[in-house]
């Protein structure tokens, strides 16, 4: 837990990446490693047991494997000496066997994904739930289209909400195709596997199977010491669900401004300063983990230029990296599903806002049912002079139109109808009722 982090806090995704849950998925990788050679028969079964048994993070220091890590550049060295340390004699000699650190670092980092990801799956479902059922109840409720921070034209809160949900959708799906393809990593000192041949392998395209097997991964095609798609791939998707949790979490910040609050947060934040505050505190931590994603993401991007058959400093740049991203991502999910859960929305304060440009809001249809009858040029010309004169008046712009001599005497035009803003919100229910369909 870290007070300069206050997103990720107790979210279930700060359990799955902490300093203790990465320490047992480097020793799970360690142990997946040895129950492998065990079920080819290149250990014995009793090693197997062994070594699972000793892979307990409680049982191991991380201040002290941190410390001397640093010796070697990376964990995998003091810990592959305190596990076998923990061993008794005749089992040392199957830690590790035939492997390099970073066949255990990368494993362990696909470990460390997976059990982060399947938390980040379960909030984006919570999410997606509230959403639907947001969208639903206010199908129909009509509030103002913003372009460029201006009114535009009349559309639906469903609407909105269903578009929110749509993004978590889309990175449900980015998220579980990652999940679904994490590998194991195998592949000895230079990828060749020559290692494990050495220690008795006949087939060790078959020990690299296993032991994806034991670790609940992907079979990798080749090892990926430098081919850095699985890292690329979780920046990506990681990334992009920040991005579309930030989208549903800046359109709270503006809609519950002070002058607009169209909708709140169900349990806002006080100040310490400012009793009467209720800020949208939520909505305010996802907005941050959005802004900083796309740069964790990059690093990972960058690291793919990995030089030979192992790479200096593009893989160590990757480790927090990579976690900070996943635990970011988690803690955004978290707050967007208690977002979603408490979300007030106030339609009565939606439906005061159509009336704030005096009409002009429906100008668009005004504009097209005007054109049928007087012409393109005129019907322009006759809308912004009456909207001119409205404002300044301050007047609606149906009131001026029905004075109009070339408006009076035709029954094409029901003014009162085409001015209405919950009679122009388009295909806005059936969009909602489209996106609602999709799962």
């Amino acid at each position: 837990m870290s007070l300069f982090d206050p997103g990720s806090a107790d979210a279930p995704t700060e359990r799955t990446t902490s300093e203790e849950a990465f320490l047992q998925a480097l020793l799970d990788a360690e142990a997946g490693l040895t129950r492998a050679q065990a079920a080819l028969g290149l250990a014995p079964a009793a090693a197997a047991d062994a070594v699972t048994a000793a892979a307990d993070a409680g049982s191991f220091d991380v201040r002290n494997l941190a410390r001397r890590a640093r010796a070697g550049g990376n964990p995998v060295i003091p810990l592959v000496a305190d596990l076998t340390a923990a061993v008794s004699p005749e089992h040392q000699p199957y830690v590790h066997r035939g492997a390099t650190s970073q066949d255990i670092l990368d494993s362990a980092l696909m470990l460390m994904a997976a059990r982060t990801l399947d938390a980040t799956l379960a909030e984006l479902a919570r999410i997606e739930s509230e959403l639907a059922r947001i969208a639903a109840a206010h199908r129909d409720t009509v509030l103002p289209g913003r372009t460029l921070t201006q009114h535009a034209v009349p559309t639906t809160f469903g609407l909105k909400a269903a578009g929110w949900r749509a993004l978590v959708l889309d990175a449900r799906d980015r998220l579980r195709a990652v999940r679904e393809t994490l590998p194991a990593q195998l592949g000895g000192a230079a990828g060749t596997l020559a290692a494990f041949e050495a220690y008795g392998a006949s087939d060790p395209l078959a020990l690299a199977a296993a032991y994806a097997r034991e670790l609940g991964l992907a079979e990798p095609a080749l090892p990926w010491h430098v081919l850095r798609t699985p890292v690329a791939d979780l920046a990506g998707a990681s990334a992009f669900t920040a991005g579309a949790l930030g989208k549903l979490a800046t359109d709270v910040l503006t809609l519950s401004r002070t002058e607009i609050g169209e909708v709140a947060e169900g349990a806002g934040g006080g100040s310490s300063a400012m009793p009467h505050k209720a800020n949208p505190v939520r909505a305010t931590l996802i907005d941050a983990a959005a802004r900083r994603a796309p740069g964790l993401a990059a690093t990972l991007y960058g690291s793919m230029c990995a030089q030979d058959e192992r790479p200096a400093g593009a893989w160590h740049a990757e480790w927090t990296t990579l976690r900070e991203l996943l635990r970011l991502v988690g803690g955004a999910a978290r707050d967007a599903a208690e977002l979603t859960g408490g979300l007030v929305v106030r339609a009565d304060v939606m439906r005061e806002h159509l009336a704030l440009t005096g009409g002009a809001i429906v100008s668009e249809r005004l504009s097209a049912e005007l054109a049928g009858v007087l012409g393109r040029a005129r019907a322009k010309e006759l809308l912004g002079s009456a909207t001119r004169r409205a404002l300044s008046e301050g007047r609606s712009p149906a009131d001026v139109l029905s004075e109009e001599p070339e408006l009076k005497n035709t029954d094409l035009i029901d003014l009162s109808d085409l001015t209405d803003p919950e009679r122009y919100t388009g295909a806005a229910g059936a969009l909602t009722d489209r996106a609602l369909a999709r799962r």
